[in-house]
């Protein structure tokens, strides 16, 4: 399929009012109430249909009429829902190449998530892909190569920088940017994320070890299951609700929650095209295949920024503090009459936060491959810096880490034949 016909569909879709052979497509509201003209809806293809990928089926303005699984029972769940008119595979090739989809969500364990994307982009598809966005630096890397030369819209699943109420904070992020910018804290800041500003770090997302081998089951294709990781024998816990808990597939509560926690840090601190210089590790020795807890995580950018990721909950501290003044959980603050002296300064630039928008009037998204990946390149640092068990210096241009090969090997780590990214 050439490059014009993989991205005839998207093309289609630019504008309200299109001309194709000089046939009009007639917007809805030209036709009158209760109306829904073809070009109002986009269609989806979803890849794992678990508990994450059955939530997204009726995001509103598309329509999902193909899902990809390895799991019979997930398909026969999710086939409940939608009806017997959706198509159904087990190998994501098949689904990526429909020339009827025009969003690929990709809903799988992380360690599929940059060969899928890279793959989708190539086929011309705009992508909507869960949290953490990789598994690995390179695999990141690779994925913003791709969605630059394709010209795919691209949405990471993780929406706090610019929707709802963020954690404990109990204010939405667009103001502790506005706060920030104000200049009224000074700089640079320090960000302490934990229990007591907020924040859990689910470490109840570790993994076990002398696991035993079990029989496979029946419904589940556990070869394709593991696809680039390498084989291990089958066990219940490695797979589905418990997969997060295993260096093969995820980071534990890193992993899983990191990228909600500090995507929004990068936002408010302008770090969206940078990452930190050095990452400290305060943790037990980890086991070479089960992730386990952590004490303590401190990031360093060139400028003086901090951010503090506090495993234990017994660090007491402000959410955010500068030297000009200190900001609490609840967005509460030492500065006197902060809210009235915030409400002096601008608000944030806007943001493109409607995908279905981006998606048909090829409008970058507010959370994309490119902060999205600067984002879970701090989900990584800290995730090699704990399996490794020693700080580490990283260059944020060349994205790899400093005078470290055993850390380098795990920005591109290898993956099991034939797969490749």
């Amino acid at each position: 399929m050439s490059d014009n016909s993989k991205k005839s569909r998207r093309s289609f879709l630019k504008g309200s009012l299109l001309a194709l052979g000089g046939i009009s497509i007639v917007p809805r509201h030209v036709l009158g109430n209760g109306y829904l003209a073809p070009s109002d809806h986009l269609t989806k293809g979803i890849i794992g249909v678990g508990g994450m990928g059955r939530g997204h089926f009726n995001y509103a303005g598309t329509k999902t009429v193909a899902i990809c699984d390895v799991d019979t029972r997930h398909i026969g769940i999710a086939q409940e829902t939608l009806g017997q008119g959706v198509k159904t595979f087990s190998d994501y090739r098949e689904l990526i190449q429909l020339p009827e989809v025009d969003i690929v969500h990709i809903a799988t364990p992380p360690h599929w998530h940059g060969i899928m994307a890279v793959d989708a982009a190539r086929e011309g598809k705009d992508i909507w892909c869960e949290k953490p966005m990789t598994r690995t630096i390179g695999e990141g890397k690779k994925v913003v190569e791709a969605i630059k030369q394709h010209g795919n819209i691209f949405r990471l699943n993780t929406w706090f920088r610019f929707d709802a109420n963020f954690y404990g904070m109990n204010t939405e992020v667009k103001n502790i940017k506005k706060l920030v910018d104000s200049g009224m804290l000074g700089w640079p800041l320090k960000v302490t994320v934990g229990k007591l500003t907020g924040f859990d770090w689910k470490f109840y997302w570790v993994g076990r070890t002398g696991l035993d081998t079990m029989p496979v089951p029946r419904e589940l294709d556990y070869d394709r299951w593991l696809g680039p990781a390498p084989f291990k024998p089958y066990h219940e816990h490695r797979t589905h609700g418990t997969f997060r808990g295993y260096w093969d597939y995820d980071g534990g509560g890193l992993g899983d929650m990191g990228q909600h926690y500090m995507d929004p840090i990068q936002y408010f601190l302008g770090k969206d095209d940078t990452n930190p210089v050095k990452v400290e590790i305060d943790a037990p020795q980890q086991h070479p295949d089960a992730v386990g807890t952590w004490r303590k995580i401190t990031y360093t950018y060139a400028d003086g920024c901090q951010i503090i990721l506090d495993g234990e909950g017994t660090t007491e501290a402000p959410y955010i503090e500068g030297p000009n003044g200190k900001v609490y959980r609840g967005f509460k603050s030492d500065i006197p009459n902060m809210e009235r002296k915030l409400a002096q300064f601008p608000d944030p630039a806007p943001q493109v936060t409607d995908f279905v928008d981006a998606v048909k009037n090829r409008k970058k998204f507010a959370l994309n491959e490119q902060n999205g990946h600067r984002s879970c390149t701090l989900v990584n640092m800290g995730l090699v810096a704990l399996r490794l068990g020693r700080s580490l210096e990283f260059d944020p241009e060349k994205q790899e880490f400093i005078n470290d090969e055993g850390a380098n090997r795990l920005v591109d780590q290898p993956m099991r034949a034939p797969y490749t990214i």
